[in-house]
């Protein structure tokens, strides 16, 4: 009997099934890639608009005094527009004011980013 030498090299078989796992994994990495960086605007987006509801209440904290209600205004930060929401109210004690801040960026449509409630003593 001859031993058939076998031939070097992958089958045509072989190769495909290969391509195939490769390709497979790296759409995996592209669509993870890619989620990483929504992710990463994200993140932007909320932490800039914690920012500015910050400085909405430290505006708000530091007057001598606020009228309950509701006022509204857009600021700008890092190149974009964000639009505020500040809502005075009166809690269950006299002395304390409760304070709502909501921030929305000024995207094709507005989203909602960021909230911030305090509470401050009524001053007179």
């Amino acid at each position: 009997m001859t031993d058939r030498a076998r031939p070097n090299g992958f089958t045509l078989v072989e190769t495909l099934v290969a391509l195939a796992v490769f390709g497979l994994a790296a759409m995996a990495l592209l669509n993870l890639a890619g989620e990483n960086t929504r992710s990463a605007a994200r993140v932007e987006t909320r932490t800039l608009a914690g920012i500015v509801a910050e400085n909405i209440a430290v505006e708000t904290t530091a007057a001598p005094t606020v009228a309950e209600g509701e006022t509204s205004g857009r600021v700008d930060l890092a190149g974009r527009g964000w639009g505020w929401t500040r809502r005075i109210a009166r809690t269950d004690d006299p002395e304390i004011q409760r304070i709502d801040i909501a921030v929305l960026i000024d995207d094709p449509r507005p989203v909602h980013a960021a909230d911030r409630i305090l509470f401050r003593l009524r001053t007179s």
